[in-house]
């Protein structure tokens, strides 16, 4: 075996590497920035040949899952998940044992076509909704939801960002190669299949048979959908009436504060809206001043607030008049609306987002991590996960269920039901880019913009609703990581680090050396993204498959399923997603996950090793 010498070049691309993973690690600047960076000091420092810096925007993989988003928001679009909803009522029926495997079934085979955070957005209202209906509780099922869309993902090459990865990081490496060293044959669609329908199968008993020990029964501070006033009730721990008050220039509180108005009432009573000028608010700061000509909407006692405004010259309005509008039920509501993980609004504060305005939503309280915010909101930086309780018309929450910013959780606002020759044709495409894949001598990519295209051009999602479909973090992820790993090739870093480890696992057996691949990418995919964790390692297993004169294509498929295993951690996109509504804490994903983790590397090894 030749020995590689460390150069000036590896050094750089190290140094590269180590500081992309701590900020991958720290997020002290998002994910997808922190890629561009070691993009762009790549090619500052020409550790690559300058023409390929950008061909990761280029890539296959890149297209391909701009591809799968775009059909997975047509098949939202024309009502697949709704349908599917409805039929998994009909045939799980109402007790756990018997819904639960229709679901995880369901969302599994579902996310062997779509990217795994879309297929886990779409179906949390499914869920939501039939925990309502069922009465079970929804911690009881977000955890498993979640677990099997990611298992579901290894069904297919493109039912995961690090599998669609793959082959064009085999393509990359191949050109790398020592001609002695056979070119390394791609993927075909269905590779995975076997050995995915079987975590999948696992996910589903695991689930069953332990569920009931493993899972937390949390009855969780969400608010599904209720009416404003309910809400107000429970939120204030005040029963009684609405009334609207008007400040008049004769009334001594002209000029204090929500505080003292309530202290007037030894704080049985609650304002809930205020209109001032006109910016009208629902749920305002207690340290908000009321000055004359301001109307607020008070929650009390009747005789005591006919008391407290005859007391401070307040003028009693006989209705609520332009409170009425936003308090009752059939116009408007309170509930839950979700910020995902990769979000473009993660980062930023309510005030820069200014939600009432843009969206006409009005964010009461945040859910997070189980924790309840309702304190200095404006100011407050939104992360992934995030359960926004808010409150808005039916019609602006209609509004937010094609914007994928947000994932809204009520299914009560008014939209229309899709047609069901749609469906069918939705479907149809489905089956023509997939069929594409299979038979004809088309990059993935093509055929799957072909699928994604039909549904363009027949009106089942616009084209306006396509890009927002697409979730660009994930793209300029995916594209600025590709030339990190093309580099750590081209510098022959890859090598290097293949020819220590070697060092390390010296004499061991190809199935060991295996194993702790695995382990290396179970470990790397808990602290960045699966991604990430396949740029990283795909290299370094196919140069140290070469040196133990073992099956390169075996090594890199073992880094890029081991990256889905992701069940220790709530660091997984969809993990993240389904924490707030489910109110978990990160000991209930390390108790439910454990023992998955190990049996994913288990069947992952045993089943490479006997299939391929």
């Amino acid at each position: 075996m030749e020995t590689i010498i460390f150069t000036t070049d590896m050094l750089l691309i190290l140094v590269i590497l180590a500081i992309t993973i701590f900020l991958f690690i720290t997020e002290l600047v998002r994910i997808d920035v922190a890629a561009m960076l070691a993009m762009v000091s790549i090619g500052v420092l020409e550790l690559i040949p300058i023409n390929q810096l950008f061909n990761g925007f280029s890539s296959n993989a890149v297209i391909a899952i701009i591809a799968v988003m775009i059909i997975g928001g047509g098949l939202d679009k024309a009502g697949v998940m709704t349908r599917l909803a409805n039929f998994m009522l009909k045939l799980g029926g109402k007790t756990e044992n018997g819904i639960l495997p229709i679901i995880l079934a369901t969302v599994g085979l579902l996310s062997s076509f779509m990217q795994n955070v879309g297929t886990a957005a779409l179906f949390l209202p499914v869920v939501t909704r039939i925990a309502e209906r069922t009465h079970i509780s929804l911690s009881r099922l977000l955890i498993p939801m979640g677990y099997c869309t990611i298992l579901g993902g290894t069904i297919t090459m493109v039912g995961c960002s690090s599998l669609i990865l793959l082959n064009d990081l085999l393509n990359t490496i191949n050109s790398n190669l020592p001609d002695s060293v056979p070119q390394i044959v791609p993927f075909g669609l269905f590779a995975t299949t076997t050995i995915g329908l079987v975590f999948l199968m696992t996910g589903i008993g695991y689930f069953l048979l332990l569920g009931r020990w493993l899972l937390p029964d949390i009855k969780t501070k969400a608010i599904e959908t209720i009416t404003p006033i309910a809400y107000f009730q429970r939120r204030y721990d005040v029963n009684g009436e609405v009334f609207e008050l008007l400040v008049t220039p004769n009334s001594v509180l002209a000029g204090e504060t929500i505080t003292t108005y309530l202290k007037q009432l030894n704080n049985k009573a609650a304002i809930v809206a205020l209109l001032k000028g006109k910016n009208l608010r629902t749920s305002p700061a207690q340290d908000v001043t009321l000055e004359i000509g301001d109307s607020f909407a008070i929650m009390g006692n009747n005789l005591e607030i006919h008391e407290f405004a005859k007391r401070f010259d307040l003028l009693l309005r006989p209705h609520l008049g332009i409170f009425n509008e936003m308090l009752l039920p059939n116009k408007s509501g309170v509930t839950e609306i979700i910020v995902p993980p990769g979000s473009p609004l993660v980062g930023q504060s309510l005030l820069k987002v200014r939600m009432r305005k843009t969206y006409g939503i009005t964010v009461l309280e945040v859910l997070r991590h189980n924790q309840i915010i309702r304190e200095n909101l404006r100011d407050l930086v939104l992360e992934g996960g995030d359960t926004l309780i808010a409150h808005s018309t039916w019609e602006d929450l209609a509004a937010l269920r094609n914007n994928r910013y947000f994932v809204t959780v009520a299914q009560e606002c008014s939209e229309e039901q899709p047609k069901i020759y749609k469906t069918w044709l939705a479907l149809a495409f489905l089956g023509l880019a997939l069929g594409l894949v299979l038979f004809a001598e088309l990059r993935l990519s093509i055929a799957l913009l072909i699928g994604a295209l039909g549904m363009i051009i027949t009106g089942i999602i616009s084209i306006d609703e396509s890009y927002k479909r697409v979730s660009w973090q994930t793209v300029f992820l995916l594209a600025s990581l590709i030339p990190l790993g093309s580099a750590m090739q081209h510098t022959g870093t890859a090598t290097w680090i293949a020819q220590n480890t070697l060092i390390l696992i010296e004499n061991m057996p190809d199935w060991l050396v295996q194993t702790v691949l695995a382990i290396l990418a179970t470990l790397f995919t808990q602290m960045m993204s699966n991604v990430g964790a396949t740029v990283l390692l795909v290299p370094l297993a196919v140069n140290i498959a070469v040196e133990i004169n073992a099956d390169p294509a075996i090594f890199a498929l073992t880094v890029a399923l081991a990256t889905s295993n992701s069940f220790f951690l709530p660091t997984h996109q969809v993990n993240a997603l389904i924490m707030g509504p489910g109110g978990y804490h990160v000991k209930d994903y390390m108790r439910a996950g454990s023992l998955l983790t190990v049996l994913f590397l288990l069947i992952l090894i045993v089943m490479t090793r006997a299939i391929f």
